[in-house]
C-alpha cells in the first residue's frame, strides 16, 4: 500500500474534481426528485379516478427496477428513439426518474399519517380541498416526512456512484482511474473515497436529526 504516491496533490485534485461532479448530479437530482415526489405524492393521495392508478402503476414499476437497468436505458437506449443525452444529464435523469419514485411514496405516506378529522374540520371551516391540503394537510406531513426523505438523499448520493458504468467522471471514476495506474493505490484511494462519502452523508444524517429534535 502506497499511501504518499496515493495521496499526492495530482491525485487529490483529481479525486476532489469528481467528488465535485457526484455532487452536483446529487445536487441536482435531489432537487428535481424532491418536486416531482412531492407532485406524483400527492396526485396519488388524493386519488384522482384514472389519474391516479395510471401513476400508481407507473411508480411501482419504476420502484421495483434496478436503478443500473434505468441509467443503462436513460444513455444507451433513449438515442435510439432520437433522445441522446450526455453522460451528465443522463445520469440526472436517470436518478431523477428513480428517487422520484421513492420519494413519492413517501410522500403518500406522509400525507395519509395525517388525521383525516383535520381535513374534515378545515372543510367544515370554509376552506376547500385544494386549500386543506396546501395549508394543513401537506405542511403537517412534510415535517413528518423529513427522517425518510433526508435517508433517500443520503441513497440517492451514494446512488451516483452506479454512473461509473456510462463513464460518468464522478468520484469513483476518477477513483478507478488512479487505482489503475498503480495496485498499490487501490486501499488507500477506497479509504479516502468512503471518507468523502462519510462525511457528506453523515452530514445530511445531522441535520435530519437536528429537523426531527427541532419538531419535537
Amino acid at each position: 500500500m502506497d499511501f504518499v504516491g496515493a495521496y499526492s496533490p495530482a491525485h487529490l485534485t483529481f479525486l476532489l474534481q469528481g467528488f465535485l461532479v457526484t455532487l452536483e448530479v446529487a445536487f441536482i437530482s435531489i432537487i428535481f426528485s424532491f418536486i416531482f415526489g412531492i407532485i406524483i405524492g400527492v396526485i396519488r393521495y388524493t386519488k384522482i379516478p384514472g389519474i391516479s392508478q395510471i401513476f400508481a402503476v407507473i411508480v411501482e414499476t419504476i420502484r421495483n427496477l434496478p436503478l443500473l437497468l434505468i441509467i443503462f436505458f436513460t444513455y444507451f437506449a433513449l438515442p435510439e428513439v432520437g433522445l441522446k443525452l450526455d453522460k451528465f444529464y443522463a445520469a440526472i435523469v436517470a436518478l431523477v426518474v428513480f428517487e422520484s419514485a421513492m420519494l413519492s411514496e413517501i410522500v403518500r405516506g406522509g400525507l395519509n399519517s395525517i388525521d383525516k378529522g383535520q381535513i374534515e374540520a378545515a372543510r367544515s371551516s370554509g376552506l376547500t380541498y385544494i386549500q386543506t391540503l396546501w395549508y394543513i394537510i401537506l405542511p403537517q406531513a412534510l415535517r413528518r416526512m423529513v427522517p425518510p426523505i433526508v435517508s433517500q438523499f443520503i441513497s440517492l448520493l451514494k446512488d451516483t456512484s452506479l454512473a461509473i458504468v456510462i463513464a460518468l467522471p464522478e468520484l469513483m471514476n476518477h477513483a478507478q482511474i488512479i487505482n489503475g495506474r498503480n495496485v498499490n493505490y487501490v486501499i488507500p484511494i477506497f479509504i479516502l473515497v468512503a471518507l468523502m462519502y462519510f462525511v457528506v452523508n453523515y452530514s445530511l444524517s445531522l441535520v435530519s436529526r437536528r429537523l426531527e429534535y427541532k419538531q419535537r
